[in-house]
């Protein structure tokens, strides 16, 4: 049997009674956009991130978008973050107008390198947006001091990054604004897209409120120019009802990380460090060997498949060229995206599955070093 980086359907079979439950409940209901279910999570997920405002929107993308837009990044204004992430990110910037400006990562962690964010500040900077990868929260200590410095807005790109805290703050709590995305491979993952934004400022929110439904506050009067994009009541049902597991969720990923990290110790792989202050939800358990292109591909002759986040760092690529970097800028984000890939990682993982894993590695390793 195929051993994928990420399944949900086993997880499905154990909660799918809930989920049915949840979808008919929102059928019967006669109201299927922006009604009490999109309400109650938006505040249920606000309150449990620390945070006294969420807006639903229907994509994390959108969520980065809107958040930029709310807080008025538009042509020219420059917007500092990294480009080792998701396209995504920097999709959402340039669709503002706004223009991406790169730091590199940390080696050791994959995360922004915060020594380097005020040797990247200009006078066209408007926000810093630190993305928490792979589970654990970039030092925001550090982005916050120097957004304070120097008058920035910052954004947190938390789609990766669920639950997870630095110094006893949740992910998306310790910014103007926050993004989560609901994507089906999250950590919090609905069965198709979805995303939202938190504030604890309550003009943004009315403001994210008005942008994410063409800028209005009432019926067929727009206040603004704004968009369409909505959390629509069915997929906020099936979030909420997986909100309710999404503790129990980050517990065994925890448990999963520990034993990847018991049954690779032995071997030459370069295994996830936690960023000090960190409280890691491992979205993503990410490793890093010189031949990882030859590892995967003896793994794939095994059925397990595993991912590579990201194999092409955003400055390089040819749709993004425009934006003025070359290969050789970013020289960390640019060798670890030769180097990293992620094992197998979700809830209903088994620890058979996982030792099978593991065994192959230690084999194959043993074959090719």
């Amino acid at each position: 049997m195929t051993i994928k980086v990420w399944n949900y359907l086993s997880e499905y079979e154990n909660e799918k009674d809930e989920i049915h439950a949840a979808i008919e409940k929102v059928l019967k209901s006669g109201v299927l956009i922006l009604g009490e279910n999109v309400k109650k999570f938006e505040e249920e997920f606000a309150k449990y991130c620390g945070v006294k405002y969420g807006v639903g929107v229907n994509s994390g993308t959108d969520a980065i978008f809107l958040g930029l837009k709310a807080l008025d990044i538009g042509s020219g204004d420059e917007v500092i973050t990294v480009s080792n992430t998701a396209v995504p990110t920097v999709s959402a910037i340039v669709s503002t107008g706004g223009v991406p400006r790169f730091v590199d990562i940390d080696p050791e962690t994959y995360l922004m390198d915060t020594s380097l964010l005020k040797k990247a500040i200009t006078k066209k900077t408007k926000c810093i947006l630190p993305v928490h990868l792979y589970g654990q929260c970039v030092n925001m200590d550090d982005v916050k001091q120097a957004a304070d410095a120097y008058g920035l807005k910052v954004l947190e790109d938390c789609a990766q990054s669920h639950g997870a805290a630095f110094n006893g703050k949740k992910a998306g709590s310790m910014s103007d604004i926050s993004s989560f995305s609901f994507y089906p491979t999250k950590i919090l993952g609905g069965y198709g897209d979805g995303g939202m934004v938190l504030t604890n400022d309550e003009a943004l929110y009315k403001k994210l409120l008005r942008l994410r439904f063409y800028g209005m506050e009432k019926a067929y009067y727009s206040v603004e120019h704004g968009y369409n994009s909505r959390l629509d009541e069915l997929h906020a049902a099936i979030l909420m009802s997986k909100f309710k597991h999404l503790e129990k969720y980050i517990e065994r990923r925890d448990f999963l990380a520990q034993q990847y990290d018991q049954l690779l110790s032995d071997t030459n792989l370069i295994l996830p460090k936690t960023s000090p202050g960190n409280s890691h939800a491992y979205y993503l358990y990410v490793c890093r060997h010189l031949k990882r292109d030859q590892i995967i591909a003896e793994l794939k002759k095994r059925d397990i498949l595993v991912n590579i986040s990201y194999p092409w760092p955003i400055h390089t690529m040819t749709g993004y060229g425009f934006i003025g970097y070359k290969t050789g800028d970013l020289p960390h984000t640019e060798k670890a995206a030769n180097e990293i890939f992620s094992l197998p990682m979700y809830p209903s993982l088994t620890e058979k599955e996982q030792k099978t894993v593991a065994d192959s590695l230690h084999d194959i390793l043993s074959q090719i070093d």
